[in-house]
Parts: structure tokens; sequence; C-alpha cells
């Protein structure tokens, strides 16, 4: 019972997308503790950035799993390096960084001039202890499967040790750091451009004046960011509609999503949410690896994405996010959609009329949308289907327990589009118990070399037990003319870089 009970816990996390105390620091005045000073009047609020906020909700950035207030914390916090929409790493409070040769061991220095908003200097035992925080979050913690150990040097320098060799750590750094003795505060001190400030009428981002660095891209450029505390996805819409907020991210594929009646301008944000299907290959129909492959083929991404997450999503043959440098594009479109597919697939295998099982979570209306749709497919290819649309806490149960010939998962991939969750013996990702060797080990040879994730994702789409299906995008409405543009990568809206690059910082 203690592997299922670790193992349902594992499942919590990350199929369902999301998911000790110190006194809270609760900013006041500015950085020099003088009295709360009253927000200026904003004459045109529809071209002032503002920004709504839920209060009951977290904010800290570790236990944070709201699209809405991590906007907010993207503008407070930095890691050691930031990561853009494409998947790239650029250096942020990182000086300088080693890699052992044989990429099992990474050295990183923490910038000395890198200050929070108090004034203080950024250590290296804030980065520890943050790195620390992160790996016990439902935000970071995936991150961390092969991180053996995080210290400091003697010398000076924080020390990684993996178990494996890896091309591109610092694409997994972005973490934010605070404090160490801020790591459990409801809202820490961060080294971002903005500080969280209470006021006399209410609470606001207000820009730093003792800002450690400068950005030439940080699309955000005002002096104060009121914010507008809501409790519901309609009062968010609202509070756009009323324009008394300027920008807002939301989820439309949340149950809880509310419609936008008003002018606009629309832009998306990855969330890292993976939608895929997994098959038990232990179960006679899907058995066979051609049943598998011809199902994939069968499903119409695009539809799906457009019916049921209104447009914000993309289309994923590939076990990785189609903005990823990992995803190859010339190998998906081998892969192309065929509506006959599995039909034909399971008339040549003698299939027709033969029963299978597939469990979808009933809590997640959306996702149980999709899984009705792949429903429809089986039986129009003349497979008699016998679905199982149960609670959360059901679903977990008969995932674990193998009871299924399909399910449909959501987890969050980490930003190398590591799958060794999946297939490692012990991966928390493994509950189709689809431990392979052979994939298993090209998961670790793709996190070595980028090189590898061809043949990768090729082994994988070709074996079929793990079927991608979408990536998820969040919306981001702004008030017409707010900005010209905005690219933002998962979890960092507001991303923005300081100047340097990654071969500057490299230390040979």
């Amino acid at each position: 019972m203690k592997r299922l009970t670790a193992l349902l816990l594992g499942l919590v996390l990350l199929l369902s997308g999301c998911t000790t105390v110190e006194t809270p620091y609760v900013p006041t005045g500015n950085a020099l503790g003088e009295e709360p000073i009253q927000p200026p009047t904003l004459e045109k609020p529809d071209m002032t950035l503002s920004l709504a906020y839920y209060p009951e909700r977290s904010l800290n950035p570790y236990t944070c799993t709201d699209a809405t207030n991590r906007v907010m914390l993207s503008l407070v916090y930095q890691g050691l390096f930031t990561v853009d929409r494409n998947y790239q790493a650029s250096p942020m409070l990182c000086q300088g960084y080693q890699v052992s040769r044989d990429m099992r061991t990474y050295v990183f220095y923490v910038r000395t001039d890198a200050t929070y908003s108090d004034g203080t200097t950024v250590t290296e035992a804030d980065v520890i202890a943050s790195l620390q925080a992160a790996k016990g979050s439902p935000v970071y913690g995936g991150r961390f499967r092969h991180v053996m150990s995080v210290k400091q040097l003697e010398g000076g320098g924080i020390e990684v040790a993996l178990d494996t060799p890896y091309e591109n750590l610092p694409v997994l750094l972005d973490i934010p750091i605070v404090k160490v003795s801020q790591v459990e505060a409801e809202k820490p001190l961060g080294t971002g451009p903005y500080l969280l400030e209470d006021t006399i009428s209410g609470q606001w981002l207000r820009r730093r004046t003792n800002w450690w660095c400068t950005s030439s891209d940080l699309i955000a450029n005002v002096d104060f960011i009121p914010l507008t505390a809501v409790d519901s996805a309609t009062k968010v819409r609202d509070a756009f509609e009323s324009q008394s907020v300027s920008l807002v991210c939301v989820d439309p594929g949340s149950p809880t999503y509310a419609d936008f009646r008003c002018d606009y301008e629309l832009w998306d944000c990855e969330s890292g949410q993976l939608l895929y299907l997994a098959a038990n290959p232990q179960r006679q129909v899907f058995s066979n690896p051609a049943i598998r492959t011809a199902l994939a083929r069968s499903i119409d991404r695009e539809a799906l994405i457009d019916t049921y997450y209104r447009g914000f999503g993309q289309a994923a043959v590939l076990p990785a996010s189609p903005y990823s440098i990992h995803y190859d594009h010339k190998l998906a479109a081998k892969y192309t959609y065929d509506p006959d597919a599995l039909t034909k697939a399971v008339e040549a295998a003698g299939l027709v009329g033969e029963d299978v099982l597939i469990l979808l979570n009933s809590d997640d209306g959306v996702r149980l949308s999709v899984g009705r749709e792949i429903v429809k497919i089986m039986e129009k290819a003349g497979l008699v289907v016998n679905t199982l649309e149960l609670n959360q806490e059901e679903f977990l149960v008969h995932v674990e327990w193998y009871e299924y010939d399909l399910y449909l998962g959501q987890t969050k991939l980490t930003p190398n589009m590591d799958l060794s969750e999946f297939f490692g013996k012990d991966g928390v990702l493994n509950f189709n118990h689809i431990e392979d060797p052979a994939l298993y080990a090209l998961s670790l040879e793709a996190l070595a070399n980028a090189g590898n994730y061809y043949t990768l994702h090729k082994a994988v789409v070709e074996d079929g037990r793990l079927c991608p299906i979408l990536f998820r995008d969040y919306a981001i409405y702004t008030q017409r003319g707010l900005f010209t543009q905005v690219s933002a990568p998962r979890d960092n809206l507001f991303q923005y870089t300081i100047g340097v690059s990654m071969d500057e910082i490299l230390l040979k």
C-alpha cells in the first residue's frame, strides 16, 4: 500500500494538471520602510497595465498553480536563468557556470550584484533553499527527476549532481529564487523589476527604483500596476470588460472558463499541459502495435482543439511541445491524420466486435468531452467500447490497478520534454506499466544530446503505448493597443532578458 499511496499522490499532482510555516513577509510602503502611499489616479485605464489576482489563492511562487496569479509573479521573481517561448535559456541571476566532461555535474555561480527589493544581496544559500522548496512543489517538482544533490561548495559555487548526463540543465532552472528565510512565506521578496505592496486603497505592483539590472525587452514599463481582487473566472472577465483590468491570463480548457464579450486583443501562452492516451498492451486489442498507432492517426487533433479548447492548443503527434526545438515537424508530418486508419487496422486484425474499456476523469469536463470523441472513433471502427467515467479518486485507483484498455491522461511535461518518467520502472508517470528499457535508454540519450530526440520520438510514436494528442494553451486577453506583441513562454508571461548570452557565462 505504500507504493500505491506514493503513486496516487504523484498522479494527483501530475495527471490533474495542477498541484513548516514561517510568519509571512507582507511588504508595506517602499523598500526603505516608508509609509504606504496612495496609488495614482489612472486617467486611461484601458491603456494602462493593470492585472487581476485571487487574494485567497497562493502568491508563493512554489505553491501557486493559478494562471491568473502567476502573471503577477513573473514580474516579481527571477531564476538563475530565464526561458523563452521556444525553450531557449538565457542568464538571469547566474553569473557563470561550469559543466563536467560527463555532463553529470554542473556548478553555478550567483551574480554578486543581484539584489532583492529590500536591497539585500542574493546568496548561494538562497538559491539552494529555493531549489529545495521547488523540489517539493506541484509546479516545479517534476524537474528534479535526475537531480541527486544540490550543495554549496567550500570555495564558492552551487553544485548540482545528476544521475545521468544532461546537455541543457539551465532550461529547467528558471525557478524563482527567494530568501532562504522566506521560501514558505505567503509573499516572499523577489529580485524582479516589480515588488508587491499593500497601499491605502489596495495592492499594486510598484516598479523598483533600485532594480539591480536593466532590460531592453521588458514589455511592462510602467511605474505602478494596480491589482484588482477577484474570486471567480466570471469576476476576472467582468473586471476586464469594465476596463478596471487591462490584461488577464485564463484557461479556456477550464470548466469554469467565462467567455469574453467585449473588444480585445488575444494572444496565447503555452501551459505545458500534455493531453495523451495511454494504452494497456496486455489487453487483447491494444496488445497489437498496429491498432495502437492506427488509433493515434485517427484522432483529429485540430478539431478537438477548436471544439473543446476554443482554439487554444497545439496539436502534438510527437511527445514534445511543438514550440520546442525538439519537435521535428518533418517527422510529425509522416504520421498524418487518417480518419479511416483505425477502421482498416481493426478489420485487418480481425478484431471487429471486440470489447475495450476506456477510463475517463469525470471531474474534468473538457477532458471528458474529448474522451467521448475518442470513444466515437473506436466505435466507428467496429470496436465495442465500454466507458468508465470516474471521479478523480476512483480514476486514479483504476489506473494504478491497471483496470483499463485505455485512459485519457494529462500531465505537465518538464521544459526539456523529459519522457523518462513514463518509461522508467519507478517513473511517476508510469501508471500504465509501460516501463521499457529501450525507450528509457532513448529518453536518457535525448537528455544527453538533443540530436537523439528524433530517434526517441520516432520510437515512441511507432510503439503507440503513449499517444500524444495536444498541448494546452492559456489565453491572454489585453485591452486593444496595450501591447504591439506578446510572445509569452509558459509560467512567465512578461519574460525578458538582461542582454547576456549563455556563451558569455559558460566557464571553460
